[in-house]
Parts: structure tokens; C-alpha cells; sequence
């Protein structure tokens, strides 16, 4: 499928325009639409990551272990495929563009790899939503044949790896070229 077909307005998964009633209805719903967020328009992978982004603020003001950090974002993505995939059923689609749990457990992915300031989270919602958007291999093709909660969420990761291999590739080359003025990674 195209870029094009992708988010065009006929596609089935753009259609479904779910209420915050109905991500409130189940626990699933709760999670796969990450309280909410799956509901904004435009764009709700958007969304969905720029509110990943800020709870990882949040969590990181207050502290939060490293190692909790990391338990957190292994559940976020063993929990958000059952979430997609029950929230799947229940409204038709398979991968409705409201389900933003992907985008959430993998942005914290990113988020992981990166300093933890302002730079390091800008750097991983820009370079995350534009591999999400893009999806390179495999994350294309596993977005094209797995229709399932498990589907789901590991395009996604796949987005979620090339971001971070593009974030550390910049960087290399910007501090190879200018110092250490981006993130410092090396």
C-alpha cells in the first residue's frame, strides 16, 4: 500500500472516528487510544506520540529509574498488542489510525537511546513520526501482511529502530563535522 492509499480518507483504518466514551469503555480501548489521545484530529499517530513523548517528560521529572523506564516500555508494547488487538475487533479495523499505542511504546523506545533533554525529545518524535509515516522495510511489510495486535505494534518498533539509527547517524556526522552541538552521543 501507498503512502497515498495509506492515509487517504477512504482508507477503512482513517474512517473510524472513535469517541472518548468508547476509549473509555474497556481497559483495551484505554491503552490501544493511550487514554484518549488516538481520538484528536488530524493526524492521531501525531498525537498519539507527541503524548508519549510528554508522559516520558513527566516521567523523567520525576525521576524515574532507568531500569522502571525500561520495564515500562517492554509492557507498553506486550500490552499494547492485546490492547490493539482486542480495540481491532471491536471497531472493525484491523489497524485504525486511532490506535496509538504503536507509537507510544515505540516513541519511549527512541526516548530510550536518547539524552534526556529537550533536544533528545524533539529529536525522537521528529525522526519517529517521519520513519512511521515512511515505513522502511521490514516495518512495510509487516504493516502490509500482519493484521493483528502483534502487527501492530512491531512496524512500529521497526519505525522505532530506524529513528534511532538515523538520530545516531546524525549526530556522529554533525560531531564529526562541528563538535558535539547536537546530542553528544559520541
Amino acid at each position: 500500500m501507498s503512502l497515498k492509499e495509506k492515509y487517504s480518507a477512504d482508507n477503512p483504518a482513517n474512517r473510524v472516528r472513535p469517541t472518548l466514551a468508547f476509549a473509555f469503555s474497556h481497559p483495551a480501548h484505554a491503552l490501544a487510544l493511550f487514554f484518549g489521545a488516538g481520538c484528536m484530529r488530524p493526524a492521531p499517530g501525531t498525537w498519539g506520540t507527541a503524548a508519549g513523548v510528554l508522559v516520558w517528560i513527566a516521567l523523567i521529572s520525576l525521576n524515574v529509574p532507568l531500569a522502571a523506564l525500561i520495564v515500562l516500555t517492554v509492557l507498553a508494547f506486550v500490552a499494547g498488542a492485546w490492547a490493539s488487538h482486542r480495540t481491532g475487533i471491536d471497531l472493525g479495523v484491523e489497524d485504525a489510525g486511532c490506535i496509538v499505542i504503536d507509537e507510544v511504546a515505540a516513541v519511549w523506545l527512541v526516548l530510550l537511546m536518547l539524552p534526556q533533554n529537550w533536544i533528545g525529545w524533539l529529536a525522537a518524535f521528529i525522526s519517529f513520526r517521519i520513519f512511521d509515516i515512511v515505513k522502511l522495510p521490514p516495518a512495510s511489510t509487516i504493516d502490509a501482511r500482519m493484521k493483528n495486535g502483534i502487527g501492530v505494534m512491531l512496524d512500529d518498533l521497526f519505525a522505532a529502530i530506524w529513528a534511532i539509527a538515523a538520530v545516531m547517524l546524525l549526530d556522529a556526522v554533525v560531531n564529526r563535522l562541528a563538535g558535539p552541538v547536537f546530542l553528544g552521543l559520541y
